[in-house]
């Protein structure tokens, strides 16, 4: 079987600024177009002293442009439609001066404004002298483009066009290409297809028909992961209790508030899965006698008497097909990844999240969460603090492509 080419048919932008290291971009655009990619060339008018357009145009089958308007036709090259056709863009070589030109939003040539234009990831492959390299100001454009999502391919070390040794080289057409081509490749997507129950929420356990006992939790984690796997391929079956926002649209939605109730539910949902995902937070106990009517305030104190509720996860555990993949919560206020490692191996999961109250931004009923998973094979992934829906997409990654490793 033929293999399939990550780079066929893909648009590929390539952007040359100055630099003696333009000379290998040449060999670049063999590269991507043997890969079956449509490239299409912009330079900088620096650049021209370093590879000319002619070759460019050659090799690219396209003209190679560097300015707004073409002299000879005066036709106008619009930017704004060069930065929707790419699906991808690589500057190379980036030198200091593009670098904070992209950082700071200096739109003074073709390039910059098609940068500024640009809808689809954006790749740099910086070449430059080591002094520039190090120079605080670089190294802070640089953290500033890749906070807004620009991928740096870093330079290597070597011989440098001063005659110094170190850090400034762009890295070789192949490797470029290499990292391209690992981004276009899709990523494996353990979840499609797959039946997944997400439990969701609080539980409430009546005292009588006004009051319960109950916690905090809003749901938000466990509807934000339900609707990751949702846009991932998954069937999902939510059961839920006590919430304070909507359900994702697309999910089999099941509302139980006690932890008895939600437990009849995920024990006749479970044995349909394939991968389980516990985020309720579920009360541990539950009050034995549940009054008729409201409890009167009568006496200084109130005696109730709780029994334990059902453990949902370990008696789903007990009874898990070996296809069945578990997945558990554990938040924690003390000794957090102690407690949480032994509830992965008390339950005997797959792999458990847990959440800390230490850091202000997570917890429950937050906007944000600040998450840890730990796997049964030893493997720990910590994903920092950030908006709920962020962290499920970075969960369900981290996850899917664990499980793709363990148990495909």
């Amino acid at each position: 079987m033929l293999r399939k080419s990550p780079f066929n048919r893909k648009k590929i932008l390539i952007g040359i600024t100055g630099g003696i290291a333009a000379y290998k971009i040449p060999q670049l655009v063999r590269i991507l177009k043997k890969e079956g990619a449509e490239v299409q060339v912009v330079l900088s008018e620096s650049a021209k002293q370093f590879v000319t357009p002619q070759t460019l145009s050659v090799l690219s089958e396209r003209p190679a442009l560097s300015d707004f308007f073409q002299s000879d036709q005066g036709e106008w090259n619009n930017h704004v439609h060069l930065g929707l056709w790419a699906d991808l863009i690589i500057i190379a070589p980036a030198g200091a001066n593009t670098l904070a030109k992209m950082a700071h939003g200096i739109c003074d040539n073709l390039l910059m404004s098609v940068i500024l234009s640009a809808r689809c990831p954006v790749f740099v492959a910086p070449a430059m002298d080591l002094d520039m390299w190090t120079h605080p100001s670089t190294q802070s454009n640089i953290q500033t483009l890749e906070s807004r999502g620009v991928t740096m391919i870093d330079p290597e070390e070597g011989s440098l066009a001063s005659g110094l040794e170190g850090k400034g080289r762009m890295a070789e057409p192949e490797k470029i290409a290499q990292i391209l081509g690992k981004h276009l490749t899709p990523a494996p997507n353990y979840f499609l297809g797959k039946r997944v129950l997400v439990t969701a929420g609080g539980t409430q356990e009546a005292l009588d028909p006004v009051r319960y006992i109950g916690n905090r939790s809003s749901g938000k984690m466990g509807f934000a992961i339900a609707e990751q796997l949702l846009s991932l391929g998954a069937e999902v079956d939510l059961v839920y209790g006590a919430v304070s926002v909507d359900p994702p649209i697309g999910s089999n939605n099941h509302q139980t508030l006690s932890a008895q109730a939600m437990n009849e539910a995920c024990q006749s949902l479970f044995p349909q899965c394939d991968v389980l995902i516990m985020a309720a937070a579920v009360a541990d106990y539950h009050s034995v006698d549940i009054a008729k009517e409201k409890i009167k305030k009568s006496d200084e104190t109130l005696t109730l008497t709780l029994a334990k509720n059902p453990d949902i996860l370990k008696s789903l555990s007990d009874t898990k097909k070996t296809h069945q993949v578990l997945v558990g919560f554990a938040l924690e206020t003390e000794n957090e990844e102690f407690h949480a490692q032994q509830k992965l191996q008390k339950k005997n999961l797959h792999c458990i999240v847990l959440n800390s109250l230490k850091n202000p931004k997570a917890g429950f009923a937050l906007d944000t969460n600040e998450v840890t998973l730990f796997c049964n094979d030893g493997n720990q992934f910590h994903i920092p603090a950030q908006e709920k829906n962020q962290v499920a997409v970075s969960l369900l990654n981290i996850l899917g492509d664990w499980l793709t490793k363990t148990h495909s």
